[in-house]
């Protein structure tokens, strides 16, 4: 453990007001572009349950276990308290939105949100205000859901929640954000999104969470390609200051986000290959896991990889500055040209969009993705 200072104090730093209520009760184009659904991905969307019964868990949850460091008891004896109690950071329940006009008057353009687009729906998450709360449950498209971001790892997620709500159980394990299901009190660490503890832990038929994708975005490209998004208001019905973020600042990175700055809890990982808190594109499934460097993949545009014995490839984004990751079998390569990834017979393909199968990815601290998934290939910068 670093001599950051304790999760507690840190909080405090944002007035003695700020969860009044709660413990009672780069450059890039802007045009319009495809909803993530059109593109779907794997990796955790595929649904499998989401009726709660002694032997299966009460969230939606997908054919496939993904990948665990070590057994489950023992994620949940590296499980440390983060400071708060349970609900000691309030998920928000009940979330309004705004129109993109009004929340302009807040956001600054390199605010960073996390967007999501699904069926008809396209929404913005302001960093800002998850920073506070963590879990956000809200309903997508007809779909109860949960849009939940962990500041000490730098983890904007998306799970479908079924019948149930997320909290925030107050443990972390690599400085990551434990939530916990409200129909049964079990944990489900978010990066391994996978329930520890619980009944059916070590039942084989059942699996991770079904999640979707989550873009880390700022505020300008999100706007500016989808202008009709509304945006999670900072009316929560909590006494929160939204306008200062305890653990720093991305805008511009300083504080806690800093990529050589310490942790703030003792890492599961040790791998120096990239500075701490230097950003990675990760994707895993049950056949292993791998990690871009996200400066690397703005750079260079396109990364051949593979994933286990299966060949990906990461390609870069520019309209949102982010990464998709495609399933590669026939080692196709490709080049990127004029915002457009180019096959070997010269055909254009958009880069949410090659032929291959995407999986689904995230934005991740390198020391928490490496802690994670210590076997994890990585591409990145010579």
């Amino acid at each position: 453990m670093s001599d950051t200072p304790t999760r507690r104090a840190v909080l405090a730093a944002l007035g003695a007001g700020a969860f009044a209520g709660c413990l009672g009760g780069s450059d890039g184009s802007t045009t319009q572009r495809s909803p993530e659904t059109e593109a779907p991905e794997t990796g955790g969307d595929t649904t499998t349950a989401s009726t709660a019964t002694p032997e299966r868990p009460p969230v939606p949850t997908v054919d496939e276990r993904l990948p665990l460091p070590m057994e489950p008891a023992s994620i949940e004896d590296n499980a440390v308290s983060g400071g708060p109690p349970k609900d000691g950071i309030p998920s928000i329940d009940d979330p309004s939105f705004v129109a993109a006009a009004s929340a302009s008057e807040w956001l600054n353009p390199g605010d960073p949100v996390f967007g999501v687009t699904r069926g008809e729906e396209t929404k913005a998450y302001p960093q800002s205000i998850l920073v506070s709360h963590e879990i956000c449950n809200d309903v997508l498209d007809g779909t109860p859901v949960s849009v939940t971001y962990c500041p000490l790892t730098g983890t904007a997620m998306g799970f479908e929640r079924g019948e149930t709500t997320f909290g925030v159980s107050g443990r972390l394990v690599n400085n990551n954000l434990i939530m916990y299901d409200r129909a049964t009190e079990t944990w489900w660490p978010q990066v391994l999104s996978t329930a520890i503890p619980g009944p059916w832990r070590e039942d084989p038929q059942i699996q991770s969470l079904s999640q979707f994708r989550v873009v880390w975005t700022t505020w300008e490209r999100w706007s500016s390609a989808y202008p009709d998004t509304t945006v999670l208001s900072r009316n929560t019905g909590f006494a929160n200051n939204y306008d200062g973020d305890p653990y720093g600042s991305y805008n511009p990175r300083s504080g806690y986000y800093q990529p050589d700055s310490g942790t703030m809890f003792r890492s599961l990982s040790d791998d120096d290959r990239l500075e701490p808190k230097r950003v990675v594109i990760g994707t895993r499934t049950s056949e292993g896991a791998a990690a871009f460097e996200k400066r690397a993949l703005r750079d260079q545009k396109v990364l051949h990889g593979a994933l286990g014995d299966t060949p990906i490839v990461g390609v870069y984004e520019p309209t949102l500055d982010t990464g998709y990751v495609y399933r590669n079998p026939d080692e196709e390569q490709y080049e990127y040209r004029d915002g457009q990834v180019v096959d070997a017979a010269g055909e254009a393909h958009d880069p949410t969009g090659l032929p291959g199968e995407r999986l689904l990815a995230l934005d991740a601290m390198w020391f928490a993705w490496s802690g994670f998934y210590p076997d994890t290939t990585l591409y990145a910068s010579d």
